[in-house]
């Protein structure tokens, strides 16, 4: 796959600039936007979904009677594209490099949950495409600051490592192949609306992880071109491994034969409790290392404290040690942590890969 030419060679080039100058910024929680705006049902379904369905298109599904939409961040780009944009300028704003598209969920598996698997490709096309506008709305205001789109590629919301079912260890509710065609589907539509990069994101099972790498790998020689690939797992608790048993060391050595634009962490941990993980990943690693954590631990209501100021102090640490070079927010972040964090690492550099800083 590292034979193929870049899809768009000149933005490569910019982002690979500007990751050897500086520690990049990444944007914050979208969700924790989204939940500000206070949306009810209606709010969700917009006109065209009012029925609790696609108003625009006749379709056959299982469950052909009305089905209850809120929750459903992703659709918010047909019904509240105006709502994205605002989350998306409020980010570049705070000082984000790179804004991350709406398609966290923007798989057949994950929208099979409200029966709009149709609305798959149109998603990730619109995705891209309001992120896209938004970046470079902000970059002929700097122009010599250019902004970047991430297109997302969530985790779905099966594994492929793990049954479902307690009394049947050996059931999987997804195949290998299942993913791999739902990944395609979603990468190829978001680098049709205008994607950078693509990042495989808050990965809590490497299978599902290669699922979407091989995808990608099949897409890329299909389009005879590629973009820059990100990854980033997810350590779910205090064990220091992810959901389907690895260490972050384990799991960089499952991925890194993608060769990764960047490898990372994000979600579940705040940045106290992620950065020994972060801190093996830079010793290992020969791509650039990102990291975008939970505002904290959420507390008994499910809320998140950790105020941009102490997120940023201890973030600061972190390129202080050279560690990091590309950072942002998780759940429970906002502009204002996105604007404290780039504050305080604006001053340190970006840490040096492993390889170079052997060659040096």
């Amino acid at each position: 796959m590292s034979q193929l030419p870049w899809l768009h060679p000149e933005r490569v080039a910019l982002i690979q600039k500007g990751l050897a100058e500086r520690i990049m910024i990444l944007d914050g929680g979208m969700g924790t936007m989204l939940q500000g705006h206070r949306l009810d049902e209606s709010g969700y379904r917009g006109e065209r979904f009012a029925q609790g369905r696609d108003g625009l298109h006749e379709h056959a599904h299982d469950h052909p009677g009305e089905c209850d939409l809120k929750g459903n961040n992703d659709l918010l780009l047909l019904t509240q594209p105006d709502i994205i944009r605002g989350v998306h300028d409020a980010y570049l704003e705070a000082g984000a490099d790179f804004i991350e598209t709406n398609t966290f969920n923007a798989t057949r598996v994950s929208q099979a949950d409200y029966h709009l698997e149709h609305l798959v490709p149109e998603l990730n096309r619109e995705g891209a495409r309001i992120a896209r506008e938004a970046c470079d709305a902000m970059t002929a205001r700097t122009p010599e600051k250019p902004r970047f789109v991430i297109g997302v590629l969530g985790p779905t919301s099966r594994t492929a490592s793990i049954s479902p079912d307690v009394n049947d260890p050996g059931f999987r509710n997804v195949s290998f192949d299942e993913l791999k065609e739902n990944y395609m589907e979603s990468a190829r539509a978001l680098i049709e609306g205008g994607a950078d990069t693509i990042m495989v994101e808050t990965i809590f099972d490497t299978l599902n992880a290669k699922a979407a790498l091989f995808a990608l790998s099949e897409l890329f020689h299909q389009l005879g071109a590629r973009v820059p690939v990100m990854i980033s797992g997810t350590i779910t608790d205090r064990s220091g491994r992810t959901l389907s048993g690895q260490t972050a060391e384990a799991f960089f050595y499952s991925v890194e034969h993608i060769q990764p634009l960047s490898v990372g962490l994000n979600c579940a941990l705040g940045a106290e409790d992620l950065r020994p993980h972060v801190q093996m990943l830079a010793r290992i690693a020969g791509s650039a290392i990102s990291t975008h954590p939970n505002a904290g631990l959420p507390n008994a209501f499910g809320e998140y404290d950790e105020t941009p100021e102490s997120m940023a102090e201890t973030i600061r640490s972190f390129a202080a040690d050279g560690l990091i070079n590309i950072v942002g927010g998780c759940c429970g972040t906002t502009p204002a942590h996105i604007a404290a964090i780039a504050a305080a690492v604006a001053p340190y550099p970006p840490r040096i890969a492993k390889d170079a800083a052997q060659a040096a």
